[in-house]
């Protein structure tokens, strides 16, 4: 993951995303370098347009997989409106773990 986190920072920062340039993040961020998953990585994403994948991935909706809930007392209506309100706005936060994620299955990671 460290490596398309590498490759993100450069292509934050407007740098070329080549082997030197990754390394030299890795490196600073304390990482023990692989020569071949550079090599993989700077070679995967010479055909990706980084900018138009992070586009799609914000722009697209994580959806969560429904949850069962267990059989409960009636509520008031009040609380489950607050309930569900809550868990909409989960539903609808994407965490960088999710999107990263998302971007190492897009890059092969």
């Amino acid at each position: 993951m460290e490596y398309i986190y590498a490759s993100l920072l450069l292509y934050r920062a407007g740098k070329e995303i080549n082997e030197e340039n990754v390394k030299k993040v890795l490196e600073a961020a304390g990482v023990a370098v692989d020569e071949v998953r550079v090599k993989s990585l700077v070679a995967a994403l010479k055909t990706i347009d980084i900018g138009k994948v992070l586009e799609q991935a914000l722009a697209a909706p994580v959806a969560a997989a429904p949850v069962a809930q267990p059989s409960q007392p009636q509520q008031p209506a009040a609380e489950k409106k607050e309930e569900e309100k809550k868990e909409e706005e989960k539903q609808e936060t994407i965490s960088e773990e999710q999107l990263a994620e998302g971007l190492g299955a897009l890059f092969g990671m």
